[in-house]
């Protein structure tokens, strides 16, 4: 089914959100940088076109209005202040609420937000403003006076044949010239064929239009900003422009935005509509259109050969059959491997189209950085790596909450203020860092910081005060680390906006659980925390060992086996008392996957025991029988088995059969509590 136009926009809408936002937080860094500002500019002009043109027509008011700002500092009339940023970021927040929610968002909003872009923009002028182009946009006095300065303009422009088929609306290109001034417009037809010969799907009419207004020659020219490389455009100063008068063609043109007077067009920026929330996001937003995905050419070539080639040996395995001739099994054997190594290069190529680049994700985190360390008063910066690294679009989609936490933990707790990091000898700005990297069959994601460290003390009087830690007991480093992911639990002395009442990291931790994924933690005193996510590469097809256990045939995840070990008898006996292993100098806890699945029947003589790990933790499962590797394809449960917690899935064999996924995270957390699953089920 083909998406709609309304998606369509959307889906770009979210995408020039994301530069607009990129170019803003850049442009904090790099105040006089041209491109991004005009970066900035260009996409909202592109919002603000495209969203009159789908019909959101309150997104195109208020757009209106913060485009004309920004084309004061595109002009070098008024320059980057922090606080010009801060509030064109609530801007950008306010024109995505107009376009998810434009019936909800309370018109005064809005109102309040261009309030503060006024207040911004009376910022003082430069001394020596840089100006992009050769034709200067007047300063606030000619502004006020821009009246008796209008300036003339003939603008006589083609755009060309197929214009229409690429989705150009001539009648907005006047709409939106008139909006600079006031105009005569005359349709040029003297190109235009005979009716028999006339073809409706391309554009055969050319326009003049004389253009009063007191916008400079560049502005006029950037209404063809999208179009300019296609279309014949002249503008040419008029030395005595004649009355304007509006054609009708141009009233009947769809009303994009209704402009302010040419004296006044931006520099008395009243709240036209304003519905939206304004005020700056510490949350990294997702994107409205999640269901869509970027697909490159390459992958869609790659994928229609092998489908080609699929078929191919599909026909001739069917002419073979139907030859009456006697298939020989070296024929058979031959079409056999054909078709197995095709679906493999197909399934490699489908997964390849699931896979996207983490960064789509670490960008959003920029902003989420930016809003807490003001709120906290303290000075810190994001650095990011790997943002290349390509991960299944669902599990991008699932780390966002997760990431945000960990952020907005390494800012608030780790990090620390720029008083006591002087004192320490530290710069006065933290440092937190996002990486990405794929380690073998997983992708490694850490956020790490250059802050105080977790406090172990802390730690544990909070965990003995909460009933956690038997007090003294003796406990390893990373087991004190895991507690701080146990619902409810926080070291904050205070509550704040940003923390302190205990919720998130217990989040963070069933998110993880759920992607089959793994959280390591490292901290040194005074020099900074690590927290290191283990996760698959996709959630869709998995490499399995299968094994049997009674008559029933569960899958392994092959990431996570380190080993297979035979329990001989000696172990087998001992098996009944204390569930250990030896294995080369290191106790290994194992289980039996009869005893948890109630499973009767005759034990075979030698099980086997696969040691899986999660992390720096490595348990034995003991089976009955290995029966080889797997391609998995993971199927979720049903409704009725969500609360069976032993298994993350199921997958269907060759023979029909169902095999079961074994859930490795449940299984070590049952081991560590004595062979009893910690929620009582099995």
């Amino acid at each position: 089914m083909s998406a709609e136009p309304v998606d369509i926009f959307r889906q770009e809408a979210e995408e020039l959100f994301a530069q607009l936002e990129t170019a803003l937080l850049d442009l904090e860094t790099t105040p006089d940088n041209r491109d991004l500002i005009a970066t900035a500019f260009r996409a909202l002009h592109t919002i603000k076109g495209s969203g009159a043109m789908f019909g959101f027509d309150a997104l195109a008011r208020f757009t209106h209005h913060v485009e004309s700002a920004f084309d004061r500092v595109r002009s070098g009339e008024v320059k980057i202040s922090s606080e010009l940023i801060g509030v064109t970021l609530a801007a950008r927040d306010h024109m995505r609420l107009l376009m998810e929610q434009p019936e909800s968002v309370p018109p005064e909003f809005g109102a309040a937000i261009l309030d503060e872009l006024n207040r911004a923009l009376a910022e003082p002028a430069p001394v020596a403003a840089p100006v992009p182009r050769s034709a200067a946009a007047p300063g606030p006095q000619a502004r006020e006076a821009a009246p008796a300065a209008a300036t003339g303009y003939r603008v006589r422009f083609t755009l060309p044949a197929n214009a229409l088929l690429t989705g150009t609306n001539p009648l907005a290109l006047l709409q939106e010239m008139l909006e600079l001034g006031e105009g005569r417009v005359r349709c040029d037809t003297s190109a235009l064929p005979p009716l028999d010969g006339c073809d409706p799907e391309r554009l055969h009419l050319s326009w003049e239009v004389e253009l009063v207004t007191g916008q400079p020659e560049s502005v006029v020219e950037d209404v063809f900003l999208f179009v300019r490389d296609e279309t014949d455009l002249t503008i040419t100063p008029l030395t005595a422009p004649s009355e304007p008068a509006p054609l009708p063609v141009v009233a009947a043109a769809p009303a994009v935005v209704k402009a302010s007077p040419p004296a006044a067009a931006v520099a008395a920026l009243q709240p036209a509509e304003a519905p939206s929330g304004g005020g700056s996001s510490a949350s990294a937003a997702k994107p409205a259109s999640e269901g869509v995905v970027k697909v490159n050419a390459d992958r869609i070539d790659s994928l229609m050969n092998q489908v080609g080639e699929l078929v191919i040996a599909q026909s001739r395995l069917k002419q073979i059959v139907h030859s009456g001739e006697d298939l020989s099994l070296l024929t058979l054997r031959a079409i056999t491997e054909d078709i197995e190594r095709l679906v493999a290069e197909l399934r490699d190529t489908t997964m390849g189209i699931r896979m996207v680049p983490i960064g789509s994700l670490f960008s959003r985190f920029r902003r989420v950085v930016r809003d807490i360390s003001r709120d906290l008063g303290k000075e810190v910066q994001l650095v990011t790596l790997g943002e290349d690294t390509e991960l299944d679009k669902t599990v991008v989609e699932a780390l966002s909450d997760p990431l945000v936490h960990l952020i907005r933990n390494a800012v608030d707790h780790g990090v620390e203020s720029a008083a006591e990091r002087l004192a320490a000898g530290k710069p006065a700005e933290g440092k937190v860092q996002l990486t990405a990297a794929h380690f073998g069959g997983q992708v490694l994601i850490t956020v790490s910081d250059d802050g105080k460290g977790l406090d172990r003390e802390r730690i544990r009087a909070k965990a003995e005060e909460r009933g956690l830690l038997v007090p003294g007991a003796e406990v390893a480093e990373s087991d004190l680390f895991e507690l701080i992911f146990h619902p409810g639990f926080s070291t904050a002395g205070t509550v704040t906006s940003v923390s302190g009442r205990g919720v998130g990291m217990d989040v963070v931790k069933r998110t993880i659980d759920g992607l089959r994924g793994t959280i390591e933690i490292a901290s040194r005193p005074g020099q900074g925390s690590c927290m290191t996510l283990r996760l698959p590469l996709t959630l869709a097809i998995i490499d399995g060992l299968l094994v049997r256990v009674g008559e029933g045939r569960y899958i392994v995840p092959l990431s996570v086996v380190d080993e297979i070990v035979e329990l001989d008898e000696a172990d087998n006996g001992q098996s009944e008392t204390n569930n250990l292993l030896f294995i080369r100098d290191e106790l290994v806890p194992f289980l039996r996957l009869r005893d948890l699945f109630g499973i009767r029947g005759a034990v075979p003589p030698y099980e086997k025991v696969v040691i899986v790990s999660a992390g720096e933790r490595r348990i034995g499962l003991v089976v009955d029988y290995l029966l080889g590797d797997h391609q998995t394809v993971i199927k979720s449960l049903s409704r009725v088995h969500a609360d069976v917690k032993c298994f993350s899935g199921a997958t269907i064999l060759g023979d029909g059969r169902v095999a079961l996924i074994l859930d490795i995270v449940h299984l070590i957390e049952t081991a560590r509590s004595g062979g009893t699953p910690p929620d009582g089920s099995g």
